[in-house]
């Protein structure tokens, strides 16, 4: 069965963007773009492949989920389809569907669509963001990759928006960066 993925950049005190919805505080260092480019290219949006070098981009997804607020700043832009390369779901309550084949927005519920879409054939699917989806995602999340930033920033976006309910991970892999960013895997521990 496919596995839902939340890969995601955080600040040490648990935020994913800026009271705004802005993630641009965060930053991109040479060592954490080259690790991106080179073991996660899916995650970048297609429009930026060439500066980062990445003609065809390989890996273990082949779909994401996004929620409103983190596409909207690609429509700003006049970006329909941010990752092209990927099959692209917004949830959204207010927009029109999409003109874009490989965008369709959902209207649904989140975790009943994306159990479904879990146990059709493919690749693993992304969450992308936001933290209000993450949190109504989080029951179904399988792994999550967090890019931890060593910065502290007191409020904004949280990791995942919901109210108390403890979700054990366990700790698989930890990458220390030079820049000071560590890229923390966890997996959903198998049920006793």
């Amino acid at each position: 069965m496919r596995k839902l993925v939340y890969y995601v950049a955080s600040t040490l005190d648990g935020f994913i963007a800026a009271p705004d919805g802005s993630p641009d505080f965060f930053g991109l260092e040479p060592d954490l773009a080259a690790h991106i480019a080179t073991h996660w290219p899916q995650t970048l949006p297609t429009f930026t492949h060439p500066q980062f070098g990445v003609e065809n981009p390989q890996g273990r997804f082949d779909a994401l989920v996004m929620g409103r607020a983190t596409y909207d700043p690609a429509l700003k832009i006049g970006i329909t389809s941010p990752y092209a390369h990927l099959r692209q779901y917004v949830f959204s309550r207010s927009l029109p569907p999409s003109t874009e084949p490989e965008v369709e927005i959902v209207a649904g519920d989140p975790a009943e669509f994306v159990r479904a879409l879990k146990r059709e054939p493919g690749g693993d699917i992304w969450l992308c963001g936001g933290g209000q989806l993450a949190g109504q995602l989080l029951p179904e999340v399988d792994e999550l990759v967090l890019k931890l930033n060593p910065v502290l920033v007191g409020s904004g976006v949280p990791l995942a928006s919901r109210g108390f309910e403890p979700h054990r991970f366990r700790l698989v892999e930890s990458l220390p960066l030079a820049s000071g960013t560590v890229v923390l895997l966890y997996t959903r521990p198998e049920p006793a």
